[in-house]
């Protein structure tokens, strides 16, 4: 994949608190992944803006019981083990 340098103006304190992360030599990296992680929420976010357009919003029913059945953030999840 190739490359291209970019000039960006960053709030200092969140450049800081990545290369604490990340580390100074990686932060390119860290970065990188940072906005290809948005891309790809901002595509799924205007899927689900297309579906809902296109099908009407989910029944607040249906939402209720997937958010009740949805692992919650912290909390991990257990593996179910077949017979």
């Amino acid at each position: 994949m190739s490359t291209e340098k970019v000039s960006l103006t960053l709030d200092k304190e969140l450049v800081a608190a990545a290369r604490e992360v990340a580390g100074a030599r990686a932060l390119s990296s860290y970065l990188n992944r940072a906005l290809r992680n948005q891309l790809q929420h901002d595509r799924v976010a205007g899927l689900l803006a297309e579906l809902d357009q296109e099908r009407g919003p989910i029944v607040a029913q249906v939402m209720a019981e997937v958010r009740a059945e949805w692992p919650h953030p912290g909390k991990r999840a257990t593996r179910r083990r077949s017979a």
